[in-house]
């Protein structure tokens, strides 16, 4: 089991920055890639950014440019560094984690998430 709890989220003016962090915790050692997800009312959760084990960085294209994810595994930890909010990065984010499909070793693959923070960003 992974344990996932995410911090830094809150409500800022549009142009501000936030960073949010997300700590592990549980068997940590199987989690592979991690990631953060959004939803904001009446849309779907959608990818936001990703990490894999070795450091390789993917970003939906309106994170691009602004947003900047990382992750520190001896600390079991991931953040996720917001510059230029804007309104429409409104939303609450998840943390997300997955883990190595390895049945010897952690068992079966899985994915976890966290309870979400929310990030509010005013006009």
């Amino acid at each position: 089991q992974v344990q996932l709890v995410e911090s830094g989220g809150g409500l800022v003016q549009a142009g501000d920055s936030l960073r949010l962090s997300c700590a592990a915790s549980g068997d940590t050692r199987c989690i592979s890639a991690m990631g953060w997800y959004r939803q904001a009312p009446g849309k779907e959760r959608e990818p936001v950014a990703g990490i894999t084990s070795g450091g390789s960085t993917n970003y939906t294209d309106s994170a691009k440019g602004r947003f900047t994810i990382s992750r520190d595994n001896a600390k079991n930890t991931l953040s996720l560094q917001m510059n230029s909010l804007k309104p429409e990065d409104t939303a609450v984010y998840y943390c997300n984690a997955l883990t190595w499909d390895i049945p010897t070793m952690c068992g079966r693959g899985y994915d976890y998430w966290g309870q979400g923070t929310q990030v509010t960003v005013s006009s």
